[in-house]
């Protein structure tokens, strides 16, 4: 009992202390503890803030150096620009000045010309009154006459400048004109054909002819009732002559006699039978033909009514040349002209092959080709550009477009080359007479000769009647007159000769 009382005691003395340590020790330690962090916490503050401070001074440092140096750019951009405005305002003054010493220079002149012509009125009032002395003429008279001879010599030398001004322009077109034409001319290398407009079919024997006409001539007028063609079997040894207006018909009548012959059954229902299946053969080849000239010539996209026009066109002959050939060598030298003057090379392209496309159906409709044709294309939704260049190329409509003078210009280098064409022989000598009677009817044209086939006039005037000057007003008066009155393919040169003989005889 007295150890548990002792014991008691000993626990409370033993709480006791230890609330006394606790209650006066503990919070001191947590005060120490605290002024520890708030010292590491100011030393932190004071490092930090030391750190700003010296971040902030390099800062102020930097931005007062971009400034100083802003300053001084703009100080020294301040500087040029006075540098330029002092520059520019001496130059102002020397222009200035030099303004003033022209002006001084000007009104001075325009004194001494005012002077000048004061004195030229005094003399050509003195002039004036002695050449009426020297004349005896009156003023009017006598001006008259000088303007006369200010005028021959003023006019002598505008026809010398003209001739010069003339000789270089036609030596810079003809040089471009040839390089353009040979360059044309050289890539379109098509061959010389010539055919005739009458059929002719070969028989194997003379009898042929007789089973041809048959009873009583029906075999030969249900051919021609078939066809449309006219048969002429005349004495012709083997051969028979198929005539007629419309060449796609004569083909179908040479395509049908041809299988007739060489079947041998020749009667009225065998020929219309024969004449049924050859009309479809040649619309075939008509086609086949079109087809293959639009390939040739690069033109796609065609209406199939234009392709079998053109296809048509290959048994169509035009003064011996065949007419398809032709379009396909227009379209090809028309591309290649347009390429070198810059127009547009499709339209030249596809207006020259179809140029003459009015000549398929021109037995059937009336007028001229060229109007027919364009009125076809234009039906067929050709555009304006194209149908007008071929409605222009014969110069039914006059031409408005680079690409319409294309087209004209490659029919009618197409048409006049050598061997293209075959002309009458009435025809020829009518174009040349033309030629000569346009040339003699000029003043002062003593004799003239076409030559080289109507391509070159050669003209001889009177010497005494017309001189060198008046030599090249001729000519070009002459070549005028052609170009307005006649119609020809390519060009026709014209040369005035002028010839002045003079004969003495030793005695």
């Amino acid at each position: 009992m007295i150890i548990a009382v002792i014991a008691a005691v000993v626990a409370l003395f033993a709480g006791l202390a230890i609330g006394y340590v606790i209650y006066y020790y503990l919070p001191r330690a947590r005060l120490h503890s605290a002024e520890d962090r708030a010292e590491k916490v100011l030393l932190e503050a004071e490092a930090k803030g030391k750190e700003i401070l010296l971040v902030a001074k390099d800062e102020a440092l930097s931005i007062r150096a971009e400034g100083e140096a802003e300053n001084k750019e703009r100080r020294a951009e301040a500087q040029r620009q006075d540098r330029r405005l002092q520059q520019k305002e001496e130059s102002l003054d020397r222009r200035s000045e030099s303004l003033e010493r022209r002006e001084r220079n000007l009104t001075t002149k325009e004194q001494d010309l005012d002077e000048a012509k004061d004195k030229l009125e005094v003399l050509k009032a003195e002039q004036a009154r002695v050449l009426e002395q020297i004349a005896s003429l009156p003023r009017e008279e006598a001006r008259q006459l000088l303007m006369a001879q200010v005028e021959g010599e003023v006019k002598s030398d505008i026809e010398r400048r003209v001739r010069d001004l003339e000789s270089e322009a036609k030596l810079e077109s003809e040089r471009r004109a040839h390089k353009i034409i040979g360059l044309a001319i050289q890539r379109c290398a098509a061959d010389v054909v010539a055919e005739t407009t009458v059929s002719v079919v070969n028989l194997p024997n003379e009898e042929m002819k007789g089973r041809i006409i048959g009873r009583e001539g029906r075999n030969i007028r249900a051919l021609e009732a078939a066809t449309g063609i006219d048969l002429i079997i005349d004495d012709t040894p083997e051969a028979v002559i198929l005539s007629g207006f419309d060449p796609v018909r004569r083909e179908v009548a040479r395509v049908a006699l041809t299988k007739l012959i060489a079947d041998g059954r020749i009667h009225p229902a065998r020929i219309e039978e024969v004449v049924a299946k050859a009309r479809q053969e040649v619309d075939v080849a008509i086609r086949e033909a079109g087809e293959r000239a639009a390939f040739d010539a690069g033109v796609h996209s065609l209406h199939p009514d234009l392709v079998k026009l053109m296809g048509r066109m290959k048994y169509r002959t035009s003064y011996g040349q065949n007419v398809l050939n032709h379009s396909i060598e227009v379209s090809i030298l028309c591309a290649a002209m347009a390429a070198e003057v810059g127009a547009d090379v499709y339209v030249c392209k596809e207006a020259g092959l179809l140029h003459d496309i009015g000549k398929a159906v021109d037995h059937e409709i009336e007028g001229p080709h060229a109007l027919i044709g364009a009125d076809i294309c234009k039906r067929l939704g050709k555009s304006a550009k194209i149908v007008h260049a071929i409605a222009a190329h014969h110069s039914d409509e006059e031409p408005q477009t680079v690409e319409a003078f294309i087209v004209a210009a490659g029919d009618a280098i197409s048409a006049a080359r050598p061997g293209a064409r075959r002309e009458t022989v009435s025809t020829y000598i009518k174009r040349l007479e033309a030629l000569e009677e346009i040339a003699n009817s000029f003043p002062g044209v003593e004799r003239s000769f076409a030559i080289q086939a109507g391509r070159e006039l050669r003209i001889a005037v009177k010497p005494e009647e017309v001189d060198d000057l008046c030599s090249i007003r001729v000519a070009r008066d002459v070549a005028k007159r052609i170009e307005e009155n006649l119609d020809y393919p390519g060009q026709i040169k014209v040369m005035v000769i002028r010839e002045k003989r003079v004969v003495e005889i030793a005695r």
